[in-house]
């Protein structure tokens, strides 16, 4: 994923460029097949590539301005937000481990 955006963000790949198939990509890199697959997914959900079908992968056309998202980091950030609200409230580490785990599941189960 990294060496895509990097690729994207030093123009190397433009909008609309070809990207090589998962299967490809993964011979080409020795990896597993599974592992391009989720990272092409993560790559399309943040509007870096765009698969067209049968047609193949390519770069997004707005690739550039989505590769300086992070929405780890986002993420990252409103965790704490609550965690440290929580803590104001005095719920222990404990009780916010458990709630956590919890919701997770919840929404595990309900396929999302």
């Amino acid at each position: 994923m990294e060496q895509i955006k990097h690729a994207v963000s030093s123009g190397e790949l433009a909008a609309g460029c070809a990207l090589p198939s998962i299967r490809q990509l993964a011979n080409d890199l020795d990896i597993n097949n599974k592992t391009v697959a989720k990272a092409y997914r993560l790559l399309e959900r943040d509007n870096i590539i765009q698969t067209k079908g049968y047609r193949g992968t390519f770069i997004h056309p707005n690739a550039i301005e989505n590769c300086t998202a992070d929405l780890n980091a986002w993420v990252i950030s409103e965790l704490t937000k609550s965690i440290n609200a929580f803590r104001n409230a005095d719920v222990t580490d404990s009780e916010i481990r458990i709630a956590f785990i919890d919701v997770m599941n919840r929404y595990e189960t309900k396929g999302n």
